[in-house]
Protein backbone atom coordinates (compact mmCIF):
# COMPACT_ATOMS: atom_id res chain seq x y z
CA UNK A 1 0.00 0.00 0.00
CA UNK A 2 1.58 3.36 -1.01
CA UNK A 3 2.23 5.95 1.68
CA UNK A 4 -0.39 8.32 0.25
CA UNK A 5 -3.09 5.72 0.94
CA UNK A 6 -2.43 5.52 4.68
CA UNK A 7 -5.95 6.74 5.52
CA UNK A 8 -7.38 3.67 3.80
CA UNK A 9 -5.86 1.27 6.34
CA UNK A 10 -8.97 -0.75 7.28
CA UNK A 11 -10.28 -0.35 10.80
CA UNK A 12 -12.49 -3.40 11.14
CA UNK A 13 -15.67 -3.50 13.26
CA UNK A 14 -16.03 -5.97 16.12
CA UNK A 15 -17.82 -8.72 14.24
CA UNK A 16 -16.88 -12.12 12.75
CA UNK A 17 -16.04 -10.79 9.24
CA UNK A 18 -13.43 -8.51 10.81
CA UNK A 19 -11.96 -11.37 12.80
CA UNK A 20 -11.95 -13.64 9.75
CA UNK A 21 -9.99 -11.08 7.73
CA UNK A 22 -7.55 -10.55 10.62
CA UNK A 23 -6.94 -14.31 10.89
CA UNK A 24 -6.16 -14.53 7.18
CA UNK A 25 -3.71 -11.63 7.45
CA UNK A 26 -1.94 -13.26 10.39
CA UNK A 27 -1.75 -16.69 8.76
CA UNK A 28 -0.24 -15.10 5.67
CA UNK A 29 2.53 -13.35 7.59
CA UNK A 30 0.96 -9.89 7.74
CA UNK A 31 0.47 -7.66 10.78
CA UNK A 32 -2.80 -6.88 12.57
CA UNK A 33 -3.26 -4.34 15.37
CA UNK A 34 -5.78 -5.31 18.02
CA UNK A 35 -6.93 -4.03 21.42
CA UNK A 36 -6.08 -5.53 24.78
CA UNK A 37 -7.17 -4.27 28.19
CA UNK A 38 -3.73 -2.63 28.55
CA UNK A 39 -2.77 -1.03 25.20
CA UNK A 40 -3.21 -1.87 21.52
CA UNK A 41 -0.86 -4.60 20.29
CA UNK A 42 0.86 -5.02 16.92
CA UNK A 43 0.23 -8.69 16.23
CA UNK A 44 2.13 -11.13 14.07
CA UNK A 45 2.46 -14.92 13.91
CA UNK A 46 4.98 -15.71 16.65
CA UNK A 47 5.99 -18.97 14.96
CA UNK A 48 7.08 -17.18 11.78
CA UNK A 49 10.53 -15.56 11.54
CA UNK A 50 9.17 -13.43 8.68
CA UNK A 51 6.22 -12.13 10.69
CA UNK A 52 8.41 -11.34 13.70
CA UNK A 53 10.88 -9.52 11.46
CA UNK A 54 8.01 -7.48 10.05
CA UNK A 55 7.00 -6.46 13.57
CA UNK A 56 10.54 -5.21 14.27
CA UNK A 57 10.60 -3.36 10.93
CA UNK A 58 7.18 -1.73 11.46
CA UNK A 59 8.15 -0.55 14.94
CA UNK A 60 11.74 0.35 13.96
CA UNK A 61 12.57 -1.70 17.05
CA UNK A 62 16.03 -2.93 18.13
CA UNK A 63 16.32 -6.69 17.61
CA UNK A 64 17.61 -7.19 21.16
CA UNK A 65 14.26 -6.22 22.75
CA UNK A 66 12.06 -9.35 23.18
CA UNK A 67 8.35 -9.46 22.39
CA UNK A 68 5.42 -10.57 24.56
CA UNK A 69 3.64 -13.65 23.23
CA UNK A 70 -0.16 -13.52 23.53
CA UNK A 71 -2.18 -16.69 24.04
CA UNK A 72 -5.87 -17.41 24.71
CA UNK A 73 -5.49 -19.43 27.92
CA UNK A 74 -3.15 -21.27 30.28
CA UNK A 75 -3.39 -24.51 28.32
CA UNK A 76 -2.08 -22.78 25.19
CA UNK A 77 0.73 -21.15 27.17
CA UNK A 78 1.84 -24.52 28.55
CA UNK A 79 2.56 -25.65 24.99
CA UNK A 80 5.42 -23.15 24.85
CA UNK A 81 6.76 -22.52 28.38
CA UNK A 82 7.41 -24.47 31.58
CA UNK A 83 5.19 -23.60 34.53
CA UNK A 84 6.30 -23.96 38.14
CA UNK A 85 4.02 -23.67 41.20
CA UNK A 86 4.44 -19.89 41.31
CA UNK A 87 3.43 -19.49 37.67
CA UNK A 88 0.39 -21.72 38.14
CA UNK A 89 -0.74 -19.73 41.18
CA UNK A 90 -0.32 -16.38 39.43
CA UNK A 91 -2.03 -17.57 36.25
CA UNK A 92 -4.97 -18.85 38.30
CA UNK A 93 -5.29 -15.46 39.98
CA UNK A 94 -4.50 -12.95 37.22
CA UNK A 95 -5.11 -14.56 33.82
CA UNK A 96 -6.73 -13.39 31.71
CA UNK A 97 -5.27 -10.07 32.74
CA UNK A 98 -2.47 -7.53 32.76
CA UNK A 99 0.36 -9.81 33.94
CA UNK A 100 3.18 -11.09 31.74
CA UNK A 101 5.23 -14.03 33.01
CA UNK A 102 8.78 -14.71 31.81
CA UNK A 103 9.22 -18.48 31.91
CA UNK A 104 11.65 -21.08 30.50
CA UNK A 105 10.96 -22.11 26.90
CA UNK A 106 9.94 -25.71 26.36
CA UNK A 107 12.39 -27.67 24.18
CA UNK A 108 9.62 -28.11 21.60
CA UNK A 109 8.49 -24.46 21.71
CA UNK A 110 7.51 -23.33 18.20
CA UNK A 111 7.89 -19.60 18.86
CA UNK A 112 10.56 -17.92 16.74
CA UNK A 113 13.82 -17.30 18.59
CA UNK A 114 13.74 -13.80 17.08
CA UNK A 115 10.73 -13.07 19.27
CA UNK A 116 12.70 -13.81 22.43
CA UNK A 117 15.96 -12.20 21.27
CA UNK A 118 17.56 -15.65 21.18
CA UNK A 119 17.07 -16.22 24.91
CA UNK A 120 15.96 -19.51 26.47
CA UNK A 121 13.02 -17.77 28.17
CA UNK A 122 9.75 -16.42 26.80
CA UNK A 123 7.43 -13.63 27.96
CA UNK A 124 3.81 -14.84 27.78
CA UNK A 125 0.43 -13.30 28.58
CA UNK A 126 -3.28 -14.10 28.34
CA UNK A 127 -5.10 -10.82 27.59
CA UNK A 128 -8.55 -10.11 29.05
CA UNK A 129 -10.05 -8.04 26.21
CA UNK A 130 -12.92 -9.98 24.55
CA UNK A 131 -11.83 -8.99 21.04
CA UNK A 132 -8.25 -10.12 21.71
CA UNK A 133 -9.61 -13.39 23.07
CA UNK A 134 -11.78 -13.86 19.99
CA UNK A 135 -8.85 -13.23 17.67
CA UNK A 136 -6.42 -15.52 19.54
CA UNK A 137 -8.88 -18.41 19.62
CA UNK A 138 -9.72 -17.98 15.96
CA UNK A 139 -6.12 -17.88 14.72
CA UNK A 140 -5.04 -20.88 16.78
CA UNK A 141 -1.37 -19.95 17.11
CA UNK A 142 0.72 -17.75 19.44
CA UNK A 143 0.74 -14.09 18.50
CA UNK A 144 3.70 -11.82 19.20
CA UNK A 145 2.28 -8.40 20.00
CA UNK A 146 4.31 -5.48 21.32
CA UNK A 147 2.54 -2.14 21.62
CA UNK A 148 1.34 -0.89 18.22
CA UNK A 149 3.59 2.18 17.95
CA UNK A 150 7.06 3.03 16.74
CA UNK A 151 9.75 1.92 19.17
CA UNK A 152 10.28 4.25 22.11
CA UNK A 153 7.17 6.30 21.37
CA UNK A 154 4.00 6.68 23.43
CA UNK A 155 1.93 3.48 23.52
CA UNK A 156 -1.48 3.54 21.76
CA UNK A 157 -4.73 3.22 23.70
CA UNK A 158 -7.15 3.77 20.79
CA UNK A 159 -7.34 2.55 17.20
CA UNK A 160 -6.77 6.14 16.02
CA UNK A 161 -3.43 6.21 17.87
CA UNK A 162 -2.38 3.09 15.95
CA UNK A 163 -3.31 4.65 12.63
CA UNK A 164 -1.37 7.80 13.49
CA UNK A 165 1.71 5.81 14.53
CA UNK A 166 1.88 3.04 11.95
CA UNK A 167 -0.32 3.99 8.97
CA UNK A 168 0.16 1.47 6.17
CA UNK A 169 2.72 -0.58 8.13
CA UNK A 170 -0.18 -2.65 9.49
CA UNK A 171 -2.61 -4.59 7.27
CA UNK A 172 -5.63 -4.24 9.56
CA UNK A 173 -6.66 -2.44 12.74
CA UNK A 174 -9.33 -4.03 14.90
CA UNK A 175 -11.11 -1.24 16.76
CA UNK A 176 -12.17 -2.27 20.26
CA UNK A 177 -12.52 1.24 21.68
CA UNK A 178 -10.28 2.82 24.34
CA UNK A 179 -8.22 0.43 26.46
CA UNK A 180 -9.61 -0.11 29.96
CA UNK A 181 -6.29 -0.20 31.87
CA UNK A 182 -4.25 2.13 29.65
CA UNK A 183 -0.81 0.95 30.87
CA UNK A 184 1.17 -2.06 29.73
CA UNK A 185 1.15 -5.32 31.65
CA UNK A 186 3.29 -6.01 34.69
CA UNK A 187 6.28 -8.19 33.69
CA UNK A 188 7.50 -10.75 36.21
CA UNK A 189 10.57 -12.97 35.70
CA UNK A 190 10.02 -16.47 37.10
CA UNK A 191 13.13 -18.06 35.60
CA UNK A 192 14.94 -17.79 38.94
CA UNK A 193 14.39 -17.55 42.70
CA UNK A 194 13.20 -15.19 44.00
CA UNK A 195 10.89 -13.83 41.32
CA UNK A 196 11.95 -10.49 39.87
CA UNK A 197 9.71 -7.58 38.88
CA UNK A 198 11.01 -6.36 35.53
CA UNK A 199 8.29 -3.83 34.74
CA UNK A 200 5.47 -2.49 36.92
CA UNK A 201 2.12 -2.39 35.20
CA UNK A 202 -1.55 -3.26 35.42
CA UNK A 203 -1.14 -5.77 38.29
CA UNK A 204 0.30 -4.23 41.45
CA UNK A 205 3.42 -5.65 43.11
CA UNK A 206 1.56 -6.02 46.40
CA UNK A 207 -1.01 -8.31 44.79
CA UNK A 208 1.75 -10.50 43.34
CA UNK A 209 3.60 -10.70 46.66
CA UNK A 210 0.37 -11.65 48.41
CA UNK A 211 0.25 -14.69 46.13
CA UNK A 212 3.88 -15.86 46.00
CA UNK A 213 5.82 -13.94 48.65
CA UNK A 214 8.50 -11.22 48.34
CA UNK A 215 9.90 -10.41 44.92
CA UNK A 216 12.99 -8.48 43.88
CA UNK A 217 13.11 -5.40 41.68
CA UNK A 218 14.65 -5.72 38.23
CA UNK A 219 16.82 -2.99 36.75
CA UNK A 220 17.19 -1.88 33.12
CA UNK A 221 20.30 -3.41 31.57
CA UNK A 222 22.79 -1.49 29.46
CA UNK A 223 21.34 -0.50 26.08
CA UNK A 224 22.57 -2.75 23.30
CA UNK A 225 22.43 -5.97 25.34
CA UNK A 226 19.78 -8.68 25.25
CA UNK A 227 16.90 -8.17 27.65
CA UNK A 228 14.81 -10.84 29.32
CA UNK A 229 11.59 -8.92 28.73
CA UNK A 230 10.07 -5.97 26.86
CA UNK A 231 9.90 -2.44 28.21
CA UNK A 232 13.33 -2.40 29.88
CA UNK A 233 15.01 0.32 27.82
CA UNK A 234 15.87 3.39 29.88
CA UNK A 235 14.30 5.82 27.39
CA UNK A 236 10.89 4.58 26.33
CA UNK A 237 7.24 5.69 25.97
CA UNK A 238 8.60 9.06 24.90
CA UNK A 239 6.84 11.99 23.20
CA UNK A 240 8.89 14.30 20.98
CA UNK A 241 8.90 17.04 23.64
CA UNK A 242 11.04 16.76 26.79
CA UNK A 243 9.17 15.69 29.91
CA UNK A 244 9.77 17.23 33.37
CA UNK A 245 8.52 15.30 36.39
CA UNK A 246 7.26 16.34 39.84
CA UNK A 247 6.47 19.81 38.53
CA UNK A 248 4.62 22.05 40.99
CA UNK A 249 4.50 25.05 38.65
CA UNK A 250 4.96 24.91 34.86
CA UNK A 251 7.67 27.02 33.27
CA UNK A 252 6.85 29.47 30.48
CA UNK A 253 6.06 27.57 27.30
CA UNK A 254 5.56 24.19 28.99
CA UNK A 255 2.37 22.20 28.73
CA UNK A 256 1.06 21.32 32.18
CA UNK A 257 -0.25 17.81 32.93
CA UNK A 258 -2.25 17.70 36.14
CA UNK A 259 -3.01 15.09 38.77
CA UNK A 260 -5.48 16.33 41.33
CA UNK A 261 -5.93 20.03 42.17
CA UNK A 262 -2.91 22.22 41.34
CA UNK A 263 -1.26 24.20 44.15
CA UNK A 264 -2.77 27.57 45.05
CA UNK A 265 -1.75 30.28 42.63
CA UNK A 266 -0.69 27.83 39.87
CA UNK A 267 -2.50 27.95 36.54
CA UNK A 268 -4.93 25.22 35.65
CA UNK A 269 -3.46 22.19 33.88
CA UNK A 270 -3.65 22.00 30.09
CA UNK A 271 -4.65 18.38 30.56
CA UNK A 272 -5.87 16.67 33.70
CA UNK A 273 -5.03 12.98 34.25
CA UNK A 274 -7.51 12.86 37.12
CA UNK A 275 -9.06 15.87 38.83
CA UNK A 276 -9.89 13.66 41.82
CA UNK A 277 -6.34 12.17 41.98
CA UNK A 278 -7.65 8.70 41.10
CA UNK A 279 -4.73 6.49 39.99
CA UNK A 280 -6.90 4.16 37.91
CA UNK A 281 -8.31 7.10 35.96
CA UNK A 282 -4.82 8.60 35.58
CA UNK A 283 -3.45 5.32 34.17
CA UNK A 284 -6.26 5.21 31.61
CA UNK A 285 -5.47 8.74 30.44
CA UNK A 286 -1.66 8.78 30.62
CA UNK A 287 -0.60 7.78 27.11
CA UNK A 288 -3.44 9.64 25.39
CA UNK A 289 -2.56 12.68 27.49
CA UNK A 290 1.12 12.61 26.52
CA UNK A 291 0.09 12.41 22.86
CA UNK A 292 -2.38 15.29 23.23
CA UNK A 293 0.24 17.60 24.77
CA UNK A 294 3.04 16.66 22.36
CA UNK A 295 2.47 19.75 20.20
CA UNK A 296 4.84 22.26 18.59
CA UNK A 297 3.38 25.25 20.45
CA UNK A 298 4.84 23.86 23.68
CA UNK A 299 8.52 23.64 24.68
CA UNK A 300 8.04 20.66 26.99
CA UNK A 301 5.59 18.79 29.19
CA UNK A 302 5.56 19.40 32.96
CA UNK A 303 3.85 16.69 35.01
CA UNK A 304 2.52 17.14 38.54
CA UNK A 305 3.75 14.69 41.21
CA UNK A 306 2.04 11.28 41.31
CA UNK A 307 2.24 9.10 44.44
CA UNK A 308 4.44 5.99 44.24
CA UNK A 309 1.77 3.54 45.34
CA UNK A 310 -0.41 0.97 43.56
CA UNK A 311 -0.79 1.92 39.91
CA UNK A 312 1.18 5.08 40.69
CA UNK A 313 4.37 3.00 40.58
CA UNK A 314 3.59 1.93 37.01
CA UNK A 315 2.59 5.45 35.97
CA UNK A 316 5.81 6.90 37.40
CA UNK A 317 7.86 4.16 35.72
CA UNK A 318 6.45 5.19 32.32
CA UNK A 319 6.95 8.88 33.07
CA UNK A 320 10.58 8.39 34.16
CA UNK A 321 11.29 6.55 30.92
CA UNK A 322 9.52 9.27 28.92
CA UNK A 323 11.71 11.86 30.66
CA UNK A 324 15.00 9.95 30.33
CA UNK A 325 17.84 11.33 28.16
CA UNK A 326 17.51 10.18 24.53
Amino acid sequence: MPAEDQDETPTQPIEPPGIDAAVEHLKNGRLVAFPTETVYGLGGDATSDLSVTRIFAAKERPRFNPLIIHLPDVAAARNHVVFDDRAKRLADLFWPGALTLVLPRRPDCRVSLLASAGLDSLAVRVPAHPLAQQLLRAVGRPIAAPSANRSGRVSPTTAAHVRDELGDRVSQILDGGPCRVGLESTVLDLTEEPARLLRPGGVAQAAIEAAIGPIEQGLPVADGLARVAPGMMTSHYAPALPVRLDAIDPRPGEAFMGFGPPPAGVRAPDLQLSASADLVEAAQHLFAGLRALDRPEFTGIAVMPIPEEGLGAAINDRLRRAAAPR
